[in-house]
């Protein structure tokens, strides 16, 4: 095979330019420190990376989520903390307000601390979450969710929540109504209240307290009225069904003396009045805490009362208050759970985005010391093609003529 001198020339001249090429992709890769830098380089790594990155976007979303719930849950948790103080220190001062000594001036005054305190609750349940809505807005609403109106507090906001709409769904705000007003009446079975005297029109000259249940199994659920007939020791009550309209139990008036039927039991005090009249209904999710503030306050602010009122208003109040009272804790607790469950999300999110950071440097980032290695190997191939292509290039026959 013959073989011309340039050709020789242009084929070293070729494969230098080559081998040149290769150590300048081999510094570019150290360089930026990526083995992928476009998909030709390496499609099934390039779509590796693509993925990995994809899904690290999807965990930066849901992390953005999490905070903004994390921070609304955080407001709320501490608003109920906040309205749990204030109901504390309005349930010292109904039971300050049962003492029989104190005139209906200074009932008064305590119902004029209870209204103060409620303007405070109020300002709790109005509370903002810091971004333009309100922590207890239910689906949102745009002003503050309970309005105090003549005939009382008024919820204006919607029932439920705003959720972030992402796969894990986080709450950014809590249900006003469920918090606010929807507590079980009564002591969450029944409910007992004092009728007016159905011969005098009057108020009942005895009352009854909240009860409680002493058979779950025997609860019917129906309507009773207990009725007095007599006073004094020929004193009788008598305990009717008004569901069913039969009469259940019977017996002589005992002041103090526990009242057991269809596994409820209920307590009559004070000196029973001919047609002092109670009622036991069943137990509803509808007791709203502001109208439960506001019957304590229009009843301290009523005069010439009689001991047996005064009892039987506090009784009620006191009541109606605990039942408020544990509503709130109840969400509260509810509140805290997601807090416990955010947390865990938010560690669930951390591994899943460090495993895709993983995923997607295994797919594209550079190995440094095998680039190393290969940059150096290729200049020194390169080196060594130049000085052999220098070589060669001297070798000519008219080099040796000239001589």
């Amino acid at each position: 095979m013959r073989l011309a001198t340039i050709t020789v020339f242009d084929a070293g001249i070729t494969e230098l330019q080559a081998r040149q090429q290769r150590m300048q992709e081999a510094q570019q890769r150290l360089t930026s420190g990526k083995r992928v830098e476009m998909a030709s380089d390496d499609p099934t790594g390039a779509a590796r990376a693509e993925r990995a990155l994809s899904a690290i976007g999807r965990v930066d979303a849901n992390q953005r989520a999490l905070e903004a719930s994390r921070n609304g849950m955080t407001l709320a948790e501490g608003a109920l903390g906040d309205a749990n103080e204030i109901l504390q220190q309005i349930r010292e001062t109904l039971v300050s307000a049962g003492n029989g000594t104190y005139s209906d001036s200074e009932r008064n005054g305590l119902a004029n601390k209870i209204e103060g305190l409620r303007a405070q609750l109020l300002s709790i349940a109005n509370r903002a979450d810091g971004s333009g809505g309100y922590l207890f807005s239910g689906q949102g609403a745009g002003n503050p969710p309970f309005l105090d109106t003549a005939t009382g507090v008024v919820y204006s906001g919607s029932s439920g929540q705003i959720q972030t709409g992402n796969l894990d769904n986080f709450p950014l705000t809590v249900d006003g109504r469920q918090t606010w007003e929807q507590a079980r009446s009564g002591n969450g079975s029944f409910v007992t209240s004092a009728l007016p005297n159905s011969i005098t029109g009057g108020p009942a000259k005895s009352w009854i307290d909240s009860g409680r249940v002493i058979d779950p199994a025997a609860l019917t659920g129906d309507s009773y009225k207990i009725s007095i007939s007599g006073t004094g020791p020929t004193a009788t009550y008598t305990v009717t069904d008004t569901t069913s309209g039969g009469v259940v139990k019977s017996g002589t008036y005992v002041p103090g003396k526990t009242l057991d039927f269809d596994g409820m039991s209920m307590t009559l005090q004070g000196v029973a009045a001919d047609g002092d009249e109670f009622q036991i209904q069943p137990a509803t999710n509808t007791l709203k805490v502001f109208d439960v503030l506001d019957g304590a306050v229009a009843d301290l602010r009523k005069t010439n009362r009689t001991g047996t009122e005064i009892v039987q208003s506090n009784v009620l109040a006191l009541r109606d208050l605990d039942a408020s009272m544990a509503n709130l804790q109840n969400v509260r607790s509810q509140v805290g759970e997601r807090l416990n469950n955010l947390d865990g999300t938010e560690t669930r999110l951390a591994a899943l985005k460090q495993y895709n950071e993983a995923e997607k440097s295994a797919a594209e980032d550079l190995d440094m010391t095998r680039a190393i290695s290969d940059f150096q190997n290729q200049q020194t191939g390169y080196e060594a093609a130049l000085k052999a292509y220098a070589t060669v290039q001297r070798m000519s026959l008219f080099n040796y003529l000239n001589n």
